[in-house]
């Protein structure tokens, strides 16, 4: 593409499916058929107003994708006229992300995940039969084609995979009375898991139609334990009433903060001590306070749901199983910052999630939970859900803002930092699913008895996703300073239990005799790992090490945005050195080694963000604790 527009037109259905989002083309200028007489002589717009419509680039390049299955340059021609972008700019949005497609393929794509938890489970071999079957990955056999995916936030049902075709009427969106309208249409999905070579032809040959996947609650083992907080619902709630969410205590703690005040809500959330669930451990009343005292307006606030790291499913389950919760969440956190307008960035391999957070929003909307005047109160409050389409880097925070921007999702410098110049340039809090749900327990029962829960730095309690060898994998809920080990024994250990991976690819491995550690942000920093967003990852000894170093350095060198030169190039070299040492020990893979050991630290010093500069934390933890390659 270049800066120009080509003379390629879209098809009618390209031209449908962009128009039903944005609305009709005003002009021959910006997309209609035809030029009238009457554009030729009336001029309108400019670039403030091409600045503020540049938001909806990737939610029609979705729309697009969504109804025909790629995106030609005739669509993309037609997006670009409609928003007033240079047909570069949007040709480098569309290739920034993994689901979506610039060259023809087929309406069915199927995702197979070859990422830790479903390495661990046997999706090798799977992607093998699959392969004798179909062909190799991205060949189109059978009306679809099939490749190779990171993570797919599955991990509870490993080995994973995930169908989606493209087409007018998506079966997982349920007919509900249309309050408001909805944040656009999802392709039609199927979860195929645990998968079968056998089972995932039979799903692709198959009609794809409305799914039958089990509830949120067969991801929870410990589902109906009173000692439950975050988890109280999953389970015993119809997900989808918002009737029954009341009935069990929902917005109870809306109604106590707008007692309080926002100052008052920031006050109880400083005292109990909450931090940031995503792994850096921030405290987030600062943060509300940060955003909150900020004179220049509006303020937003960004819950973030792309939650990509290998081995995380918690925020899933979350929305999945308890929406309303989230909402609720969100609304008081917006009250306490001072928004008006919260956003949800949500991973676009969580069709299901998108269902049911788009039908609780609208439930909440029209019973007077969202809106110009949220509970009677005066206080004016809404939430849309803006879709990712496929890249780890964009739970990074300020990615998160240029993905929602219209701009290719890579992290920017700070400072600034996003509560003084956020999304669009405005005051902005951002917290993930389980940091923000957090809050509602806090507000019922008070930050003192919050905060009697845990330990004294690290109050309340923690998701843990527990996947790979294991009997019952799934999320699990324990109080802060619960040891590995009592986690463990909940979830069934293997006999031969080899190692454990706490947080995932960017975090490290603990050996059988450190099962002891408390599970606390400073009781894993003490033991020389780190806590992370909660992945705990176990594997016997029937698991080839190497193979998942490897599959931990291929992750990052595909998902680093390659904006700096430390990363760029590190997780590339990085790979190419376990390559060379796969299947070496001893004097012949010191070099490598020794080279992974320079351009790691490099990484972790000069890298723009948290990608780089942990690209290297796993290998090294398995090569320094585990003696792999010795």
């Amino acid at each position: 593409m270049d800066l120009r527009y080509t003379d390629a037109v879209p098809t009618d259905a390209e031209r449908e499916a962009v128009d039903a989002l944005l609305g009709p083309p005003p002009s021959g200028w910006e997309g209609a058929a035809e030029r009238t007489d009457k554009d030729l002589r009336w001029a309108r717009g400019g670039a403030v107003a091409a600045k503020d419509r540049r938001d909806q680039l990737l939610p029609a390049l979705h729309a697009v994708n969504d109804r025909v299955g790629w995106i030609s340059e005739g669509a993309l021609n037609h997006i670009c006229r409609r928003l007033t972008v240079a047909p570069a700019e949007a040709y480098g949005v569309a290739t920034f992300y993994s689901l979506l497609s610039v060259r023809p393929r087929p309406a069915k794509v199927l995702h197979v995940c070859t990422d830790l938890a479903c390495a661990a489970r046997g999706s090798g071999a799977v992607c093998a039969d699959l392969t004798e079957r179909l062909g190799a990955p991205g060949s189109p056999a059978e009306g679809a084609v099939w490749q190779e995916s990171p993570c797919l936030g599955l991990c509870e049902r490993a080995p994973a995979a995930l169908l989606l075709q493209a087409g007018t009427d998506p079966a997982d969106t349920a007919p509900l009375p249309p309050p408001a309208p909805a944040a656009g249409p999802v392709r039609c999905s199927a979860v195929v898991a645990p998968a079968t070579a056998p089972g995932l032809v039979t799903a692709v040959r198959a009609p794809l139609e409305a799914p039958v996947e089990p509830p949120a609650a067969a991801a929870v083992p410990q589902a109906g334990y009173p000692s439950l907080v975050l988890l109280r619902r999953i389970g015993t709630v119809d997900p989808a009433s918002l009737d029954d969410y009341r009935s069990t205590g929902g917005y109870t703690a809306l109604r106590h903060a707008f007692k309080l005040g926002p100052a008052g809500v920031i006050r109880e959330v400083l005292d109990a001590g909450l931090v940031g669930r995503g792994g850096a451990a921030f405290p987030t009343g600062r943060k509300w306070q940060a955003t909150a005292q900020q004179a220049d307006g509006p303020h937003y606030l960004v819950c973030n749901a792309d939650e990509s790291e290998p081995g995380t499913f918690k925020d899933r389950v979350l929305m999945e199983g308890d929406p309303y919760a989230l909402i609720e969440a969100m609304t008081i956190a917006g009250y306490a910052t001072g928004a008006r307008q919260g956003y949800i960035y949500l991973r676009g391999e969580y069709p299901r999630a998108y269902e049911r957070l788009d039908h609780a929003l609208r439930g909440a909307r029209t019973r007077g939970l969202l809106g110009p005047d949220v509970l009677g109160q005066g206080y004016a409050f809404d939430i849309e859900i803006r879709r990712g389409a496929g890249a780890y880097i964009c739970g990074e925070e300020t990615a998160i803002f240029n993905s929602i921007e219209g701009q290719r999702g890579e992290p920017r410098s700070k400072p600034p930092f996003p509560v003084e110049k956020g999304l669009f340039g405005k005051p902005t809090a951002v917290n993930n699913v389980e940091t923000l749900v957090n809050v509602l327990p806090i507000l019922e029962r008070g930050a003192v008895a919050y905060a009697a829960t845990g330990t004294e730095t690290s109050t309340g309690t923690k998701l843990f996703c527990v996947s790979g060898q294991v009997d019952r994998p799934g999320v699990y809920e324990l109080p802060f300073g619960a040891t590995l080990r009592e986690l463990l024994d909940l979830a069934g250990p293997p006999e031969r239990l080899r190692a454990v991976l706490l947080g995932g690819a960017a975090g490290g491995f603990v050996r059988p005799d450190e099962l002891d550690v408390p599970l606390t942000f400073e009781g894993t920093r003490a033991a020389g790992t780190t806590l992370g967003s909660g992945v705990v990852l176990v594997l016997d000894d029937s698991v080839e090490l190497p193979r998942i170093l490897l599959r931990i350095a291929e992750f990052f060198r595909d998902e680093s945005c390659g904006q700096c030169v430390p990363c760029r190039v590190g997780t590339v070299r990085q790979e190419e050195a376990l390559h060379r040492i796969v299947d070496r020990t001893g004097a012949a893979a010191a070099q490598d080694i020794a080279l992974m050991r320079e351009v790691g630290q490099a990484m972790r010093d000069a890298s723009i963000c948290g990608l780089g500069q942990t690209a290297w934390n796993a290998v090294e933890s398995a090569i320094d604790r585990l003696g792999v390659y010795r």
